[in-house]
């Protein structure tokens, strides 16, 4: 018999150890960990077979989350190691075997200045109220640049603050702020409940971990208008395309008044890459939406594909352009220009540029 717990506790220390963003445990593999972005086999260790991955799902999970485990077929959720480490997972049925995603959340929330993220994403902190939105793909950093955002509040000023997170990822101390942390399944039923409550709760700032569906939409941005700061995720690629998602999520009949909604109660959409770094690590590409007059006109006028050129000339505002953000990353030998190449959606822009 196998003790899960002690090679769960070994394979965490690979994770520590490597400086290892994800750990993956699937059967008919080599426990698999990801460093800055590649993914490396532990070869040392022996294949996973169909009762380890769920001897580890019998570690990873509280029995009730594994029984709904077992009749959806997945489930979110954290874990903490004995060492104090914490983990999101996604655990996940594949042809009839257990698979487990794990990503390692750090103990201590970084700054923006860390981060290499720019200075202005700090005005979007100290804003009373809008609706701030970081996007990308998975894996992109979405979380950790919204938690330096609601540390930097959490520092600064006494509000109250609450997420509600899908599972919860950062753990915050309170400083000057009240902060409370629901998570979905244990604390509230879903998203759009715990965002219909929120109204009730004398909230200053929330954190919805991810927008699901035009419930939470909706309540979010009503969220926002109504005097609250809202800060979100979704997976899309630039500001332009996250606008159009929002609004696309809606009926019809409901678009047009998303469409004013949005256009006034936006603040901005930061939208970031981590690319592989020359001297190793990962380092941001970002581009920043600034919502203005003209932008605000832009999208009640249904012309969002005009967005990104607003971008490029609003650098006056704070705005940032993708191809400017890569080409300056370039200039600084942080990253090649074939990487820049990679990440940019117009590249014959980019090359003027380099």
């Amino acid at each position: 018999m196998m003790d899960y717990a002690s090679l769960m506790k070994k394979y965490v220390n690979v994770v520590a150890h490597e400086g290892a963003s994800d750990l993956h445990l699937s059967t008919g593999a080599h426990p698999t960990i990801r460093v800055s972005g590649q993914l490396t086999p532990m070869l040392k260790e022996p294949v996973l077979q169909a009762e380890d991955t769920l001897g580890f799902v019998k570690v990873l999970l509280k029995p009730e989350q594994e029984k709904r485990f077992l009749e959806s077929q997945e489930i979110d959720f954290a874990y903490d190691s004995e060492d104090g480490s914490r983990f999101r997972g996604n655990a996940f049925f594949e042809r009839g075997s257990v698979a487990i995603a794990l990503r390692l959340i750090p103990r201590t929330i970084q700054t923006l200045a860390e981060l290499n993220l720019p200075d202005v994403l700090q005005s979007f902190a100290r804003k009373e109220q809008g609706f701030f939105l970081v996007v990308g793909p998975v894996g992109q950093g979405k979380t950790t640049t919204l938690a330096a955002l609601l540390e930097l509040i959490n520092t600064e000023r006494m509000e109250h603050i609450v997420t509600i997170e899908d599972p919860i990822e950062y753990i915050y101390e309170p400083k000057q702020s009240l902060i409370d942390q629901r998570e979905v399944g244990i604390d509230t039923k879903d998203f759009s409940v715990a965002l219909q409550s929120a109204f009730r709760e004398d909230i200053d700032v929330l954190l919805v971990g991810e927008m699901r569906g035009p419930e939470t939409m909706a309540a979010a941005v009503t969220a926002a208008e109504t005097g609250h700061l809202v800060f979100s995720t979704l997976h899309t690629n630039t500001a332009a395309q996250t606008i159009d998602r929002i609004i696309d999520t809606f009926p019809a009949s409901q678009q047009d008044q998303i469409r004013l909604q949005l256009a006034a109660s936006l603040a901005g959409i930061f939208s970031q890459r981590l690319l592989p770094r020359i001297s190793g690590g990962r380092i941001p590409a970002y581009e920043l939406l600034v919502n203005n007059k003209a932008v605000s006109n832009l999208i009640r006028e249904k012309r969002t594909h005009e967005i990104p050129t607003v971008i490029e000339t609003g650098m006056g505002e704070g705005m940032i352009d993708m191809n400017r953000s890569l080409a300056e990353l370039v200039a600084r030998g942080e990253i090649t220009p074939e990487t820049a190449y990679e990440h940019s959606l117009n590249p014959n822009i980019l090359q003027k540029l380099l």
